[in-house]
């Protein structure tokens, strides 16, 4: 089977109880208020997934897209991150985050200098467990993941500072 008719068949939802797919992200998730990643939950996945990957950035930025959260070999089994993910390079199942844009290991919210930007949450799921190392950059797990992405999903929330 093709790639493309795999992504065909595949009806993945990437969703958050923290916000609906284009409103607001509430404040408790950005640099505003306590700076923690959101839950982020999907459906079930395609036959043959090994692994998820998560990609989170602002295409607004001034200064082009600003990655906030990059993670990766996330199980097969899991459907969910928890809200307040913590900050590890790796944790004990296996599951490995990289260097935001932040220079940070994890999740880094919104917090954008002026205007309405929007937040790309973007789920990867891939035939293969990663040979990347912890602290990877986003251009690095996309290098990794090229013919590896079985289907995507993504959820895309707005974030505006109030002055």
């Amino acid at each position: 089977m093709a790639l493309g008719e795999a992504l065909a068949m595949t009806t993945l939802l990437l969703t958050s109880p923290a916000f609906k797919n284009g409103e607001t992200i509430p404040a408790e998730y950005t640099c505003d208020g306590k700076d923690i990643s959101p839950s982020l939950q999907w459906s079930d996945a395609p036959a043959g997934t090994k692994s998820f990957a998560v990609i989170s950035d602002d295409p607004d930025a001034p200064g082009g897209t600003w990655v906030h959260w990059v993670i990766y070999n996330i199980p097969a089994g899991v459907r969910e991150l928890k809200k307040g993910f913590p900050a590890d390079k790796k944790l004990p199942d296996g599951t490995l985050q990289g260097t935001n844009d932040f220079q940070n290991i994890g999740y880094g919210g919104p917090c954008p200098p002026s205007g309405t930007h929007r937040y790309y949450f973007k789920l990867y799921v891939l035939d293969s467990v990663l040979a990347l190392a912890p602290g990877a950059t986003k251009n690095q797990l996309e290098q990794a993941m090229k013919d590896h992405i079985l289907a995507e999903a993504q959820l895309m929330g707005l974030y505006r500072r109030a002055r």
